[in-house]
């Protein structure tokens, strides 16, 4: 089964749920993330709730990848500096204080609800029978959350800083449904986001 993300119109950008773009709910503490080539603040791409994949999951994986000018901070890996993930456990979270900037949040807030694709031959099949079925765009298609990613290039799965053990793949994003208000993976790429439980780390690469 591949459980597709599907535009569900605007949200809060406070809203609690997996949602793309909008505020990140944050721990008390937190220091927003900067690019380590450029030192820019970097953009807050997405939010998901890891429960919706494990009711017993209580925590929510943030996405941020570098958007400053003139963008040649290797953000595509999940290794270089130029993106950063991070799970926060569910409890006190609260709005994150935003740093001044054009680009650091992204140009839409997006609710995300769930389609389950039964009997699926993989993502990229799943969202072409979802097109044929809804009658709906495919960029309303947000991504996947679990499963296993669809990688465009190879395997790219990343290793846990902590344990060297490989990360648990947690969700796909495509650009957005509208290219005015996308995220920039390359132009049609996609991003994948992945933790290690045991560790509590997180980490973020987009191939195209």
């Amino acid at each position: 089964m591949t459980i597709l993300m599907i535009y569900n119109g605007d949200t809060a950008p406070d809203a609690p749920g997996t949602r793309t773009g909008g505020v990140p709910l944050v721990p008390a503490g937190f220091d927003w993330p900067v690019c380590d080539e450029c030192d820019g603040p970097m953009q807050f791409l997405a939010q998901v709730r890891l429960d919706d994949i494990d009711a017993a999951d209580a925590a929510l994986l943030s996405i941020f990848m570098c958007q400053n000018d003139p963008g040649l901070c290797d953000e595509w890996d999940a290794t270089a500096g130029g993106n950063r993930a991070f799970v926060f456990p569910s409890g006190a979270l609260a709005p994150s204080a935003v740093p001044s900037g054009d680009t650091v949040l992204a140009a839409e807030t997006s609710a995300v609800t769930y389609v389950p694709m039964h009997d699926s031959d993989g993502y990229d099949e799943a969202r072409e029978r979802w097109r044929g079925e809804s009658g709906r765009p495919l960029r309303d298609v947000l991504g996947q959350l679990g499963g296993l990613p669809a990688w465009l290039q190879f395997d790219q799965t990343p290793t846990c800083p902590a344990c060297a053990l490989p990360m648990s793949f947690v969700v796909q994003l495509e650009e957005g449904h509208d290219h005015r208000t996308g995220f920039n993976f390359g132009g049609g790429g996609c991003g994948y986001g992945f933790r290690c439980r045991p560790c509590s780390t997180a980490a973020f690469l987009w191939q195209q």
